[in-house]
């Protein structure tokens, strides 16, 4: 079974959702890319590493790093990739579950604490959402 995680930039949710799919499903393959190319972010980085998810040669990609591999499921975590998300001839089924974004939610936070505290509520709900695979991503 092949899985993609599709978000905006690549840089948070889909990072997290490939990084626990992984760790979870070894016997799996799972892939992460955006719409747009926003780079690793560092909380996510670091709420990951706290959670023991090795993230040590993830990268930011676009759908077009990935040309040719087929997948079974195609899984949205925002809004924005689910209405920009492509069509993808022979590709699998489209799936939708949004999470709330962290950098947008904790860029006016008063503290690292709250910014942490956030990233790892979304960490935590995205590792509940993989956990449940192939369950959690039926309608």
């Amino acid at each position: 079974m092949r899985i993609l995680f599709l978000c905006t930039g690549n840089s948070c949710r889909s990072q997290m959702a490939e990084g626990w799919g992984r760790l979870l499903f070894p016997e799996v393959e799972f892939y992460s890319a955006g719409v747009e190319k926003h780079g690793l972010n560092p909380r996510m980085l670091e709420v990951m590493s706290e959670a023991g998810v090795d993230m040590s040669g993830h990268t930011s990609k676009l759908l077009d790093d990935l040309p040719n591999v087929t997948f079974d499921y195609v899984v949205t975590l925002c809004g924005h990739a689910a209405e920009n998300c492509p069509f993808f001839a022979g590709g699998g089924k489209r799936v939708h579950r949004g999470f709330d974004d962290p950098p947008l939610l904790t860029a006016e936070a008063n503290s690292e604490e709250a910014r942490l505290k956030v990233f790892r509520r979304v960490r935590d709900e995205i590792r509940d959402m993989v956990a449940g695979i192939p369950y959690s991503l039926e309608d």
